[in-house]
């Protein structure tokens, strides 16, 4: 076992399967006390089984680490309460938390259900949020600790995961708002946007060139967790195998001004010559997209 993060108790959501796993072992490898929690559902977000984090609290144990399971639906405020809850009656504090829970409901968007939107946006963003609401309570009070959420390059937009894209943008404006409220408490927040092999990567409807593994994604996350990254907030960091790459802060590309207000007629004048656009990237992607939401298919990565 190494000591990257000798002392420290790090909870970690969606831990029992693919990367949450792999950050939880990870964690619990370089000497941090880990709570692993997973509702333990398959990825509609259907039954659930508490063995599942259980299991990952075996192979710790196994290992010489320390861990406790907790089976709770962190899209709930009360389960994340008691992933917070657990780490301090078992530990004493909560140095981090790391947010990987999440489900799919795939669907284009004008077929979309009210169902299939409340329950991808309640597991991703509002389940980050309650885990970060519950945790940063304590750090506050320690003047310490990491929060971690997981987005997606989804975020960017997707022709059939409309509820699936809004969510893990709103955990980037989650994080950038916890960065900020948090910093003068020594809280440090920050998004990670994996593309690793795991059972949600095989949904994505493009072709990944650069995909990694688990284990590189908990590799960040560990690093994150660390004293080595104390002075990194507020940051989304793409990992794909050997690829590290940090995402821009949203900034003004170009503005124009009118001295005397804007109507449509002026508006039309100005704004495509002078303020343009912001080329969108996926939009070269969406023909195999829609190729792939149409039959089902996805293609190897």
């Amino acid at each position: 076992m190494g000591n990257f993060l000798a002392g420290k108790v790090v909870a970690v959501t969606g831990a029992g399967r693919g990367i949450g796993r792999a950050v939880a072992l990870g964690a619990a490898a370089e000497g941090a006390r880990v709570v692993v929690n997973d509702y333990g559902v398959s990825m509609d977000g259907a039954s659930p089984a508490s063995e599942v984090a259980s299991s990952v609290v075996k192979e710790i144990e196994a290992a010489g680490g320390e861990a406790v399971a907790v089976a709770d639906d962190i899209s709930t405020m009360a389960g994340g309460q008691r992933v917070v809850d657990a780490a301090v009656s078992s530990y004493g504090r909560v140095d981090g938390v790391v947010c990987v829970a999440g489900i799919l409901r795939e669907r284009m968007l004008f077929n979309m259900s009210e169902e299939e939107w409340d329950a991808v946006v309640a597991t991703h963003l509002k389940g980050t949020f309650t885990v970060f609401r519950a945790a940063s309570a304590v750090m506050r009070k320690q003047r310490a600790g990491t929060l971690i959420g997981f987005t997606s390059g989804n975020h960017q937009g997707s022709v059939s995961q409309a509820n699936y894209s809004a969510a893990k943008g709103g955990i980037i404006s989650l994080v950038r708002s916890a960065a900020l409220g948090l910093n003068k408490y020594g809280v440090t927040a920050n998004a990670v946007a994996p593309v690793a092999r795991t059972r949600m990567s095989a949904n994505v409807p493009v072709s990944l060139a650069e995909i990694g593994e688990p284990e590189d994604v908990a590799a960040l996350v560990v690093y994150l967790l660390s004293e080595r990254a104390q002075g990194i907030t507020g940051q989304v960091y793409t990992i794909a195998g050997p690829k590290i790459a940090v995402w821009a802060q949203p900034r003004e590309l170009r503005a124009v001004y009118a001295s005397g207000g804007w109507t449509p007629e002026t508006i039309a004048e100005f704004l495509p010559g002078s303020v343009g656009v912001d080329p969108m990237p996926m939009l070269s992607q969406v023909g195999e997209m829609e190729r792939a939401a149409r039959d089902g298919d996805r293609p190897n990565a």
